[in-house]
């Protein structure tokens, strides 16, 4: 009998490719309505970062209403937000903001004190943002005058910027969770939200100031990966965001045109996280081996062209003083892998009453099946007993699909930790203390050296994302950072 979870996703399936044949004779969307987006994931509500991560269409909608000091463009790069600029002193140790005016849903102007409030609030210690464990770097945030603030910090660093830009920091009311755009929500009667261009106070009172149209609006809502192709498929809708390798398998059954599928060229961690050190996996060797035997060539080649493999943890030099470790294994074929690893577990299933299993824990998702596929087929070659169990279920081996929020090598060592040998947590945390840049990239590289000694994470690929997107969206543009701002989806490319 069929798993609850094929059933399910077959009559997904079944209800969306008639959806699909239904609106294959509709005329295309017009552009002179607003722009409709699905975000793949739970229903969009407002969510305060400090109480704990955000999920997808959250952050969507909190990148949309409430944006930082900074935030990201169509390209991933920085630009202004609440700060109309900012400069860097004392070798990097001090960023002084100068805030443009902005004002808050009630049309209250944004003040510099309840700025630093927010931020201080978003960096606390006991706070349970996302990035807290990343923005430890600072000191102090102060109000210097009404319109300007500086955030000091212990150490320099130079990729601040780029967590600043993150929905996780954005400048919003904790009552209302509104900030001062660049739209304001409003709900649409059917559990899905309208956003509309918030007011440039620089423009008010002009007559000549250009006035928003519909086609400036963006309707909003959150949903299965399969009701957004459904849609999308439909002629209902403009852009699906959020697309992952666990959902892929739906795009092709959706029939979606190849010049609206995008990809991204996303950074970040892609694969398993040693999550029990005990047993067979107490040994380094055995974890080297078992990383060692899983063919990542075959299984991206099953996914899609293009995705790119992975055997070290970071993707580039970044900001180590080399670059990325290579395990020993990475030069050998994939047979003469397999074949090690088999023998390793053949000595230990002989000194041992019981066969060696190892639980795996995935999301849902029929990518994530076609990915257990080739690993549980990979473990059964080598001996292993394996099986599959819920991503937060108790479990040997854990599922890691996470874009990088900044270019930097101590987030990926961080995340890689889960948990890792004593010498790499000790560099980890030296890197993070370092007093000065040099220091601070020997560290990096120290730690990346000894987490891939340590086998403590099983890379695989580069985290895979996707959108679906309508021609009358030019604006969108694939970038490192998986991340597509709402109010620029329209912009035309340079």
């Amino acid at each position: 009998m069929p798993s609850r979870e094929s059933r399910i996703a077959w009559k997904c399936l079944t209800v969306l490719l008639g959806v699909v044949l239904l609106g294959s004779c509709r005329a295309r969307r017009p552009d002179d309505v607003p722009v409709e987006v699905s975000v793949i994931g739970a229903a969009v509500h407002p969510g305060d970062p400090s109480r704990g991560p955000l999920s997808l269409p959250a952050r969507v909608l909190m990148g949309a209403t409430a944006q930082g000091l900074v935030h990201f463009d169509a390209l991933g790069q920085i630009e202004p937000g609440v700060a109309e600029r900012w400069i860097v002193i004392d070798d990097g140790r001090s960023y002084i903001f100068r805030l443009r005016e902005a004002r808050w849903a009630n049309g209250k102007p944004v003040t510099a004190d309840q700025v630093v409030r927010v931020l201080r609030r978003a960096a606390a210690a006991n706070s349970r943002n996302a990035l807290a464990p990343f923005l430890a770097v600072i000191d102090e945030i102060v109000e210097m005058t009404p319109r300007v603030i500086e955030v000091r910090l212990k150490r320099p660093r130079p990729d601040l910027l780029k967590l600043f830009a993150q929905p996780e920091m954005a400048v919003f009311d904790p009552r209302t969770f509104a900030g001062s755009g660049p739209f304001r929500a409003q709900p649409d009667g059917h559990g899905w939200l309208m956003l509309r261009p918030a007011p440039d106070p620089l423009q008010e009172g002009d007559p000549d100031a250009p006035k928003p149209g519909p086609e400036d609006q963006v309707h909003l809502r959150g949903e299965r990966a399969a009701l957004a192709l459904a849609r999308f498929a439909a002629r209902k809708s403009d852009l699906v965001l959020g697309g992952s390798f666990a959902d892929w398998p739906l795009v092709a059954a959706a029939g979606i045109a190849p010049a609206n599928l995008r990809t991204d060229p996303a950074q970040g961690l892609f694969g398993l996280a040693v999550v029990r050190r005990d047993g067979f996996l107490a040994d380094p060797a055995h974890r080297a081996a078992l990383s060692a035997a899983i063919d990542r060539a075959t299984i991206v080649a099953d996914f899609a062209p293009g995705w790119a493999a992975s055997t070290t943890l970071l993707p580039d030099k970044l900001d180590s003083a080399q670059g990325p470790a290579i395990p020993s294994w990475a030069v050998q074929p994939i047979d003469q892998r397999q074949g090690a690893a088999r023998l390793a577990v053949q000595a230990w299933n002989a000194s041992h009453a019981d066969a060696l299993r190892l639980r795996v824990a995935l999301p849902p998702g029929q990518g994530a099946t076609r990915l257990w596929w080739h690993l549980s087929r990979t473990f059964a070659t080598i001996g292993i007993l394996a099986e599959r169990v819920a991503i937060d279920a108790d479990a040997e081996l854990r599922l890691v699909d996470e874009v990088a929020p900044y270019d930097s090598g101590r987030w990926y060592l961080v995340k890689a930790c889960q948990p890792c040998s004593e010498d790499a947590r000790m560099l980890i945390d030296a890197a993070r203390d370092a007093p000065d840049l040099y220091q601070r990239a020997h560290r990096i590289a120290e730690a990346d050296l000894a987490l891939t000694a340590d086998a403590a994470f099983i890379p695989i690929a580069q985290p895979f994302r996707w959108s679906v997107v309508a021609m009358r969206l030019p604006g969108w543009q694939g970038n490192v950072r998986a991340w597509h701002p709402l109010n620029h989806l329209r912009d035309t490319p340079h």
